[in-house]
């Protein structure tokens, strides 16, 4: 006759019977379903682009394609669609606050450059949409090609309820909270560069970091930290290097991604003053704040990707306070920096803070920049 079986054997048989631990689901939590759906070209219309096309996590989480337009913009699905921003680095994004207003009046956080996604999940669900990006027509082509996966089935009927990819706008909002989960990993945020090392004793800086880092931190000799600092102190673990806010620094038209994106010779990307949720002709040409951390390994720079070199960066901020005719000059064209695309709205103060700096500031500068470098890329900065 067999035994009885006690409570505590039924559990463990009851546990045993679950699905997770059967092994039928693969992916049993929403970060292992959102790495999955972060690295599936099938989401995009041509079945050649995904999340991490564009996002590399071998580069930073940027775009390491070349293009007619070097890394100035991204090519889309259909192998021929160039956007018409740089696109940015997903690296630490997960850290970023929901789009909001401050008491002050400030505009803050939020996703894209112009902050038109409140969260990362609404940014996740941009690009498979956008049809110079991955292309699909609605979200019910996504959702139907998420159907076509038995382990994804298997996975949102465990992770979101039985059925959820049965209704095309549910299924949608699943996958994109999938893919924030993913990207609120330690993956995309270890803290782990010379920097971090550093503030915890196990790196020493060089002269030339030590006098970039000194330099970044003072307002009485920089204006980088007015924008690129969010905490109070200056060694805060946790920094991000940027307080989320939005800026027209002045940035020129690029004009060559003008012209082969198809945009208007008169067309002006008005940056926040185009999001939905904004309307203020004086947040015109304002960007959001990037944040600095892998900045020496994701360039190009600026929301168009003018700018190839972080030098040139540096100088194109210092040219607001030189008087020397040639601090005014772009190191990449020979030909003096052009003017803003956006005009009137510029951030004054912040931009003329701190006196002119010379070449040994400015390559400390740089210099201090490389050590917000994450552990895994430091290989990058000598390519």
């Amino acid at each position: 006759m067999p035994r009885p079986i006690t409570l505590a054997a039924a559990g463990v048989l009851a546990l045993l019977a679950h699905p997770v631990l059967a092994g039928e689901i693969r992916y049993d939590t929403p970060e292992a379903l959102g790495e999955a759906l972060f690295f599936d070209v099938n989401l995009s219309r041509d079945r050649t682009q995904a999340c991490a096309t564009c996002h590399n996590p071998d580069f930073g989480f940027a775009d390491p394609r070349e293009t007619e337009l070097g890394r100035a913009v991204s090519l889309g699905d259909d192998g021929k669609s160039l956007g018409d921003r740089n696109a940015p680095t997903a690296s630490y994004a997960g850290l970023t606050p929901e789009f909001h207003r401050s008491p002050g009046g400030l505009w803050i956080g939020g996703q894209f450059l112009d902050g038109r996604a409140a969260n990362l999940a609404e940014q996740a669900g941009g690009p498979p949409l956008n049809p110079v990006e991955m292309g699909m027509p609605d979200e019910a082509s996504v959702v139907a090609r998420l159907a076509e996966n038995p382990d994804y089935v298997a996975a949102f009927d465990f992770l979101y309820g039985e059925g959820v990819l049965e209704d095309a706008e549910a299924g949608y909002a699943a996958m994109t909270e999938s893919i924030a989960a993913f990207e609120k990993t330690d993956l995309f945020a270890p803290f782990d560069s010379k920097y971090d090392r550093y503030l915890r004793g196990e790196y020493q800086l060089t002269a030339e970091e030590e006098l970039g880092r000194l330099l970044f931190f003072s307002q009485q000799f920089t204006n980088c930290n007015m924008c690129h600092q969010l905490g109070t102190s200056q060694m805060d673990p946790r920094e991000t290097f940027t307080n989320y806010q939005y800026h027209n620094i002045g940035v020129p038209v690029n004009a060559a991604v003008r012209a082969a994106n198809g945009s208007a010779p008169d067309y002006v990307d008005r940056g926040l003053a185009d999001n939905p949720a904004v309307d203020d002709p004086a947040e015109a040409g304002k960007f959001k704040v990037p944040t600095l951390r892998n900045v020496a390994v994701t360039g190009p720079y600026m929301h168009n990707g003018l700018f190839r070199d972080l030098r040139t960066v540096v100088l194109f901020y210092n040219k607001y306070n030189a008087t020397d005719p040639a601090r005014q000059i772009n190191p990449e064209t020979g030909h003096p920096f052009g003017p803003p695309e956006v005009d009137g709205t510029l951030s004054i103060k912040e931009l003329t803070t701190g006196p002119a700096l010379d070449d040994q500031r400015i390559d400390a500068l740089v210099a201090f920049l490389e050590t917000l470098t994450d552990r895994r890329y430091e290989d990058l900065l000598e390519d």
